[in-house]
């Protein structure tokens, strides 16, 4: 996520300008526009002209820019945008105001949201922008002779390395072992949540056993992706194949697994914690949330009026994040969201007991 410009409007709104640069920061803006939002960007509308040298053909498309008061909003995965629908509240053609649209939002579309931002929101934004800059994929090519590692970012692939070695069997396996090593070397030197291991045939396989050997620790990281071929093209290979979102999503649910985890045992061991909304609340009250959990589509809900929850759901997340405690919040879509909505939708690792 690129941030272009933020500013203060009258009211006390925020208004943020910002170019999603992956999958991931559509997914992320579907929790940060809401209905009663401002949304603005460039987009095309079939407009009908009435013009007697031009027959009826149900309209042209013409590229404008529109402002929205946001009323719905959908992510839609597998086609790679967000839609985001409304009544036109502003207009380069005046004669559309008051209209209905819907602005499809792509990677790399630049949009500006309109808001009064709750503070996780923002820091969903400036989190996704942070990623950005902090590749937390890499993918390894190798084959006989050969090997690749790059870095996947927000705009593509970036070759880091490229490793080439004269390979074969009897006096030759020395170098073999050779390309391995190296390319164990330049892997655990990789700033990365999760290496992907790409490649023809059972030369990947030998690879692995051979970082695993050199670097244990890396092999909790490593994944192995069959390809056709190494370099360029088994790195298209590897993307084509959505293997990226994958160990994304993955790195994603571990990460809220372990906090399910402890939240669990936790409660197995009567050590200190609190679930459902009450409760929560009373913690943050007491400035005892050390982590706060909470689910995506409740909070939504709440923030659109729609859920039944007694307390206000912004405010904990406010006095917790002022009182130095994290808010991680989980995707209902995984397993861990799944069971913190069996909870309740919201709970809290404590620092202390309260009674």
């Amino acid at each position: 996520m690129r941030i272009q410009d933020r500013y203060r409007v009258e009211g006390g709104a925020l208004r943020i300008t910002l170019v999603p640069d992956s999958l991931d920061d559509l997914w992320h803006l579907q929790y940060v526009v809401e209905p009663g939002d401002r949304v603005s960007g460039d987009t095309t509308r079939r407009i009908t002209r009435d013009d007697e040298q031009l027959r009826d053909t149900g309209g042209e498309r013409e590229h404008l820019w529109v402002e929205l008061a946001v009323e719905s909003v959908e992510f839609h995965k597998f086609a790679n945008r967000l839609r985001i629908g409304g009544e036109i509240a502003d207009c380069s053609r005046e004669d559309q105001l008051g209209l209905h649209h819907t602005l499809n939002v792509e990677v790399h579309d630049e949009i500006e949201i309109e808001k009064h931002f709750a503070p996780d929101q923002l820091e969903r934004i400036e989190e996704a922008e942070a990623a950005t800059d902090e590749p937390d994929v890499a993918i390894a090519t190798v084959e006989e002779g050969a090997a690749a590692v790059y870095t996947v970012e927000a705009y593509g692939t970036e070759e880091r390395a490229t490793i080439t070695s004269t390979t074969g069997k009897g006096e030759f396996a020395r170098d073999r072992e050779e390309l391995f090593e190296e390319l164990a070397t330049v892997l655990s030197r990789m700033d990365a949540d999760a290496i992907l291991l790409a490649g023809p045939g059972f030369t990947k396989q030998d690879a692995l056993k051979h970082v695993q050997d050199s670097f244990p620790e890396l092999a909790d990281r490593i994944r192995t992706v069959d390809t056709s071929s190494g370099g360029d093209r088994g790195v298209h290979e590897v993307l084509k194949r959505g293997a990226v979102e994958e160990v994304r999503d993955e790195t994603r649910i571990s990460q809220e697994a372990e906090l399910i985890d402890e939240l669990t045992t936790r409660i197995a061991s009567d050590e200190p914690v609190a679930y459902g909304p009450t409760s929560v609340e009373e913690a943050a009250e007491y400035g005892a949330v050390e982590t706060l959990l909470v689910l995506d589509d409740r909070l939504r809900q709440e923030r659109a009026g729609e859920g039944d929850w007694p307390i206000d759901a912004d405010r904990v997340v406010e006095r917790v994040e002022q009182q130095g405690g994290d808010v991680v919040v989980f995707s209902g879509s995984f397993d861990p969201g799944q069971q913190l909505s069996n909870l309740g939708g919201i709970a809290a690792l404590l620092r202390y007991r309260i009674d």
